[in-house]
This record gives C-alpha cells, sequence and structure tokens, in this order.
C-alpha cells in the first residue's frame, strides 16, 4: 500500500498548494482520501480520475470535498461513474450536488472491502459528522484521523496503525477543548496511546511552518513528520 500526499492544509490551500486530499495506490488500483481545494489539478499528474475505486470522505467541508464538483465534468465528459463514501447521517448542501451520473453516493457500510482492502470508520469529533479511516491489506494498517479534537476511543481504533496520518491544526499553546481539531502535541499523544508505528501530521495551519509542527510533536513522539504535497508514505 502506498500513499501519495496531494494535499495536507485547511481550511483554504496556501500559494500553489491544496487542501485535504490523498491518493491511495495497492495492487495496481487507487482510491481517494478526501477532494479539497486544489486536489483535482494534482491528482490528474498521479492517476485518471475516472479509473479510481472510488472516494473515500471524511466529511463534507468544502476543504475535504469541494473539488468534487469540478471532477464531475471530466467524469460526465468521460462517461464515467464513482462511488462515493460518506457519512451516513450528513445531509449538508454539499451532498445533494454530488447527486448525479458521475458520482454514486453511498453511506459507510460497517464494512468496505475494496481493491484488496478493509476499510472501517469511527465517528469523530468535529462539528459535522466526520469519520476517521482506518485501511488495512491484511500486513500493514493506515488509519487517517480526518478532522478531529481529542476522541475517545480514537486511540483504540488506530490500535497499532504502521501509519497514522492525524489532523494537527494548532500548537498547544492555541489549543482548547472547545477547538474542532487538535494540536500537533495532541496527534503525538494520540500515535502514543494507539502504540502507531509512525506518526504523519497533516491539515496544517497557515501560520505556523513544517518544522515547527514536527518539533512539538516529537516531544512526545520522536518520529513524527509533518507531511506536505507530494510526500508519499510507502506502508
Amino acid at each position: 500500500m502506498k500513499l501519495h500526499v496531494l494535499g495536507c492544509h485547511g481550511p483554504w490551500p496556501g500559494a500553489n498548494g491544496a487542501t485535504s486530499g490523498y491518493l491511495v495506490e495497492h495492487a495496481g488500483k487507487a482510491l481517494l482520501m478526501d477532494c479539497g481545494s486544489g486536489i483535482m489539478g494534482r491528482l490528474m499528474a498521479k492517476w485518471d480520475p475516472r479509473t479510481l475505486e472510488g472516494v473515500l470522505l471524511s466529511h463534507l467541508h468544502f476543504d475535504h470535498a469541494c473539488d468534487l464538483l469540478v471532477m464531475r465534468y471530466y467524469l460526465e465528459k468521460a462517461g464515467a461513474a464513482l462511488p462515493v463514501y460518506v457519512p451516513g447521517e450528513d445531509q449538508s448542501p454539499l451532498r445533494s450536488l454530488l447527486t448525479g451520473p458521475a458520482f454514486d453516493v453511498r453511506p459507510y457500510p460497517e464494512v468496505l472491502e475494496i481493491m484488496g482492502l478493509t476499510v472501517s470508520t469511527f465517528p469523530v469529533r468535529h462539528p459535522v459528522p466526520c469519520r476517521a479511516i482506518r485501511l488495512s491489506d491484511g500486513e500493514k494498517t493506515l488509519v487517517f484521523t480526518g478532522d478531529t479534537n481529542d476522541c475517545p476511543g480514537l486511540g483504540d481504533f488506530a490500535r497499532d496503525a504502521d501509519a497514522l496520518l492525524a489532523d494537527a491544526a494548532f500548537l498547544a499553546s492555541e489549543w482548547h477543548e472547545n477547538l474542532p481539531h487538535m494540536s500537533a502535541a495532541g496527534a503525538a499523544r494520540l500515535a502514543m496511546d494507539a502504540h502507531a508505528r509512525a506518526l504523519y501530521l497533516t491539515h496544517l495551519p497557515h501560520a505556523h511552518s513544517t518544522d515547527t509542527m514536527e518539533a512539538e510533536a516529537k516531544t512526545c513522539f520522536p518520529g513524527a513528520k509533518a507531511v506536505q504535497p507530494g510526500t508519499v508514505i510507502a506502508l
């Protein structure tokens, strides 16, 4: 399994950047996790969207899903359609905009089997319905937290992940319990609690450098890394 980071900032892209979007390759096939602002162009450089096995959306905030609206034009012209998995209880306006021939919008099943991967989800703490996503090929496991603040049970869901891709939108000095995201230190504590083998910080803020975010996380989880567009994680 291989993860290509297409975008990693939030809630808007920086210059020449992109928000949340991650291409997962396995067994010669690929799926997309999240499709935020700037992702479509970066995806086109890596993989033809019409040949994706599907799209896994952590949630329907625009910085995680808005580029599906332009992907739709491409898919319709190509006569292609993709399954798009979303939290079933989310009935936001964006979900209604995804209806049509290009997308088959489906609620997450309890367990999804797709392109040789077993996918399960876990409801996390965010202002709208959001899911952490766990993907396993039977040997290696990738867990993406989606957008979340500290969340009971998330450590168990991420248990023994070979790679934990974790929301880290704040420094500890800025963080408080009513925010919609974790801090870099909080992501590191989650990785420690889950006994993750590797921690990758994402949903990064524009106010701080990746080095600053990494440094905070490393005080608790020494191997922590902040991703950037173009980062490739091989499991």
